[in-house]
């Protein structure tokens, strides 16, 4: 095994430590969400109000689009996004919002940690502009999904590249049991260092990974195949706890407005984000920064929450049966609350000008 691989699975199994741990002191499922639709929020934040945000795109975006110092309350920002990291962080009670996919909320749930999904963004174009494709490793007669039976497949549980996987085994008419899932963090470069060494015969790969596992591979036979899904649900991620304080939930209203504007400024000024995000904050090149403004495609953030509950409870319902989970209500999830402040913002913005 190599060394890069070796790290990988230790950090696994220092991750798996921490949600064991997490969970020892509020059981191992969340038998019942907290339901707060009934508690008011304030309109208007307190200036002295403080939330700690780990959205570090949303942070580059508010300062290159000059809405940063705007803020009508005080944000301390945390470099952190993602399932594992923020769920960490809200255990902790050290994190109040945060970027992450729509699985990272189901396996909360599950292990006894108490959230709500508080803004949804989706793609426009889903099946043109899907956030993963699926890697294939050189020489593993992988060509379809049907193909995938009897594979190595890399597998990273409680994160949204896990569900796809799990989604697609249902669609090629697969089970748990026709592959073998190897366990493996879908941070950095682990996926593709474990395709282009045949560790795993496909991974799900996102981001520039998708451009630069072919063009590293290719030559001796690896590549990508689309899986034909949507895997494009983005959200704002809250402990409720958080929103259950007045302040802190006026202060998530009125971040969510902003959030919103960002995402809309980041692709109607491509040129800014690939130079100001891309290039300077992530260290990528032009044109590693070009090809994912194109791929991403453009953002849809929905008024109405009733479609993307649908699919989440489908989710739900896949992870339960294939992971031995008990399913449950996804609107439980969502503080409905805010469904309509991130697409009355981006209107009366339009209005505005």
């Amino acid at each position: 095994m190599s060394a890069s691989l070796r790290a990988a699975l230790c950090a696994t199994v220092l991750i798996s430590a921490a949600l064991l741990a997490g969970c020892a002191d509020t059981g191992t499922a969340t038998a019942g969400s907290e339901n707060v639709a009934d508690l008011r929020i304030p309109e208007k934040v307190s200036p002295d109000t403080e939330i700690t945000v780990g959205s570090p795109e949303t942070q580059v975006a508010l300062k290159l689009s000059g809405q940063l110092d705007s803020l009508p309350f005080k944000v301390k920002w945390a470099n952190i996004s993602g399932g594992p990291q923020c769920s960490e962080a809200f255990r902790a009670r050290s994190l109040d919002i945060c970027s992450a996919a729509e699985i990272p909320s189901v396996h909360a749930h599950w292990t006894g940690l108490d959230t709500k999904l508080v803004a949804a963004e989706f793609r426009r174009d889903p099946l043109e502009h899907p956030v993963y494709e699926l890697g294939i490793a050189p020489g593993a007669g992988i060509d379809s999904l049907a193909d995938l039976r009897g594979k190595r497949i890399a597998y990273s549980p409680g994160q949204a590249q896990g569900a796809l996987v799990l989604r697609i085994l249902a669609k090629a008419g697969l089970t748990q049991q026709d592959v073998k899932l190897v366990e493996l963090p879908s941070t950095g470069d682990v996926y593709p260092t474990a395709l282009g060494s045949k560790q795993v015969d496909a991974a799900p790969l996102g981001g520039v990974n998708i451009k630069r596992y072919p063009a590293k591979y290719g030559k001796d036979g690896g590549k990508t195949i689309q899986h034909g899904l949507r895997d494009d649900p983005s959200h704002l991620w809250v402990p409720t706890e958080s929103v259950r304080d007045p302040q802190k939930a006026a202060a998530t209203r009125e971040f969510i407005g902003f959030w919103a504007r960002a995402q809309i400024w980041i692709d109607t000024h491509p040129e800014e984000w690939i130079e100001g995000y891309y290039v300077k904050d992530q260290g990528l090149s032009r044109a590693d920064g070009e090809y994912l403004v194109r791929q991403s495609g453009h953002p849809d953030i929905p008024a109405d929450w009733t479609s993307a509950i649908a699919r989440q409870q489908q989710t739900v319902d896949l992870l339960a049966k294939e992971t031995g989970e008990k399913a449950f209500d996804a609107e439980i999830l969502f503080d409905r609350r805010y469904e309509k402040v991130a697409a009355d913002a981006l209107t009366s913005t339009a209005g505005g000008s």
